[in-house]
Formats: structure tokens, C-alpha cells, sequence
């Protein structure tokens, strides 16, 4: 069976370029099927799951040295990915993480597709910003890679969280017409067709959930909704 899916893996690279040689794609099929397998990310733990008659230690010495001298063509891996997507629309959602790898701290953007509950990633960058928010540069540079391989009509909606908000970021998807749905911080006012601004404790003074079109929130127009949740924090 593994033999396979393997063979399966090899035909798949011959339509996405992501390696030349017959030898790099039975590599690379391989240790994909030595990380579904493993369910782990360490090379160790991989080599134990790739089919060989070397010894395990060699295995991972392969691992090892495969990645040291390989470049990637990260819109190749894009595409590779995109193709185990169902069709049609995608939802992605930006997102940043950060974590310390030994004395290294990761900081992390990344661009994921939904796909059931699972995020799927698609591209990613690291930032250099001691342990920083990302700024409106990074999110663009990022959604311009993954625009340049799949196009803006593939994209449904992009979702962020509270951190991915500021006039210039909006606009910009506003200008590429790439719809979008970001949190905001409960702190931002709500300026409705009226030209008055309110707070959203004032806008659900006597409701739990209220919907506003065209109104403005952070120097951009917009569609709001604003919910008052059970733990008692806001939706906005």
C-alpha cells in the first residue's frame, strides 16, 4: 500500500516542480509518507517510518543533509498543497504565532486555509521585530505571494484576529477587492451615517447584538457587527 501511495506521490510532482530528479521525488514522497506515519516532525522519529535497508541513523543523516543543501520553491509547495483543497473558494486567515526554540525566539506569520476545522498552512513568514505584531508591510508582502499563485478569486473571505487592523492594511483589501472580516479591539469607536462615533458599550446599551452598514471604524468604511458575549466580553 505504502509503495502506492508513494507511486501516487511521485506522479503528483511531476506536475508541480518541486523537484527534478526521480531520486528527489522518491525522497521527498517518502518522507512525507515517514511524517503521516510518524505523526512527529523530528527527523529521528521520521527516519523510524521510511522504508530502507540502511540503518535508521543513516536514514536520518539522509534527512538531514537533504534539507541542508534543498531550496524550496515556496510557490511550488503553495500549489502542491492547494491541490489537496476541496474546490472552489477558499477562507484563508492570517495569523502570527511566537514561540522560543531553545535560545531562538520564532516569530511567526502565516497565511492558513480552513478547511473543516483544520487551518492548512500556505505560506508563512519570520519576523524580525523582537517578538513584535506584524505591521502592514509583512501582511501584504505575505497575501501578494499567495494572490500571485492562486488569484483573488479564488479567495472567499480572509478572517484575522484583533492584531490585524490599521487604515492601510484595511484598504488595501478594500482596493484589491478581497472581502475580509477582522476583530477589532472593543476600544475602537463606530462612526454611523450620522457623523456621530459611539462606543460599542453605548451601541448595545439596550441589546446583545446589533448589525451597522456603511459606517466607518478606523478612518475605513465598512459593515459592523458588534455582540455582547456571555463571559462578558464584545464581538466587534
Amino acid at each position: 500500500m505504502k509503495r502506492i501511495i508513494r507511486d501516487e506521490v511521485i506522479k503528483l510532482l511531476d506536475k508541480i516542480p518541486l523537484a527534478t530528479n526521480l531520486a528527489r521525488k522518491k525522497f521527498i514522497s517518502s518522507f512525507l509518507l515517514g511524517v503521516i506515519d510518524s505523526r512527529k516532525v523530528q527527523f529521528n522519529e521520521i527516519a523510524l517510518h521510511i522504508e530502507s535497508d540502511a540503518k535508521t541513523e543513516s536514514v536520518e543523516r539522509t534527512i538531514q543533509s537533504f534539507f541542508k543543501d534543498y531550496e524550496f520553491d515556496f510557490d511550488q509547495v503553495c500549489l502542491l498543497i492547494i491541490m489537496f483543497l476541496p474546490k472552489g473558494k477558499l477562507t484563508p486567515s492570517i495569523d502570527r504565532a511566537e514561540w522560543d526554540f531553545g535560545s531562538y525566539q520564532c516569530n511567526i506569520l502565516m497565511i492558513v486555509a480552513k478547511n473543516g476545522s483544520v487551518g492548512i498552512p500556505l505560506y508563512w513568514s519570520l519576523l524580525d521585530n523582537n517578538s513584535g505584531n506584524s505591521n502592514c508591510k509583512d501582511r501584504i508582502n505575505l497575501l501578494s505571494k499567495l494572490l500571485n499563485v492562486i488569484g483573488k478569486d479564488r479567495i472567499g473571505l480572509i478572517v484575522g484576529d484583533r492584531e490585524f487592523i490599521g487604515v492601510e492594511w484595511v484598504k488595501y483589501l478594500k482596493v484589491n477587492d478581497i472581502k475580509f472580516c477582522m476583530r477589532v479591539p472593543k476600544s475602537h469607536l463606530v462612526m454611523l451615517k450620522n457623523g456621530n462615533s459611539y462606543s460599542i458599550e453605548e451601541l448595545l446599551h439596550t441589546q446583545a447584538e446589533r448589525y451597522f452598514q456603511d459606517c466607518q471604524v478606523d478612518g475605513v468604511w465598512c459593515n459592523t457587527m458588534i455582540k455582547r458575549l456571555k463571559d462578558g466580553d464584545f464581538c466587534f
